[in-house]
């Protein structure tokens, strides 16, 4: 288990879950006996792409984050096509878990030093001048 999780912090895991959950949930969709299922295009072949490629672009995502900046804008560009091609994006749960997926790995910064907070920072320095004295 401490294996996975020291593999797990050297990634943008969390986005790229939630960007692989949000292409499984529109495909799901995409197979539901609903009777307001959309197929756009030959037999609705755009349906399925773009959540086949979210599936891939998040789990390229977790393991090559060396590239994560492309995949993440590829990733929300795919997100907001599945609005038009599969079901409103799933009935808008997998576009939302695609979108936040993809900002989340935008936003992820390897080797950051955790923050401290403002008030640890004050803590330190009201203590730095009682010890210089």
């Amino acid at each position: 288990m401490d294996r996975f999780r020291e593999w797990k912090k050297d990634r943008p895991f969390i986005g790229g879950l939630l960007l692989v959950l949000g292409g499984a949930e529109i495909l799901v969709t995409m197979k539901a006996p609903l009777p307001v299922v959309l197929h756009i295009g030959i037999q609705g072949l755009a349906g399925y792409l773009l959540p086949t490629l979210m599936l891939v672009v998040g789990l390229l995502v977790v393991f090559s984050p060396a590239q994560r900046l492309f995949y993440s804008v590829t990733g929300v560009l795919l997100s907001l096509g599945t609005w038009l091609t599969s079901n409103m994006g799933g009935f808008f749960v997998g576009l939302l878990l695609g979108v936040t997926g993809s900002c989340m790995t935008f936003g992820w910064l390897p080797d950051q030093e955790p923050r401290v907070s403002r008030r640890e920072r004050k803590r330190k320095d009201r203590q730095a001048p009682a010890q210089v004295a």
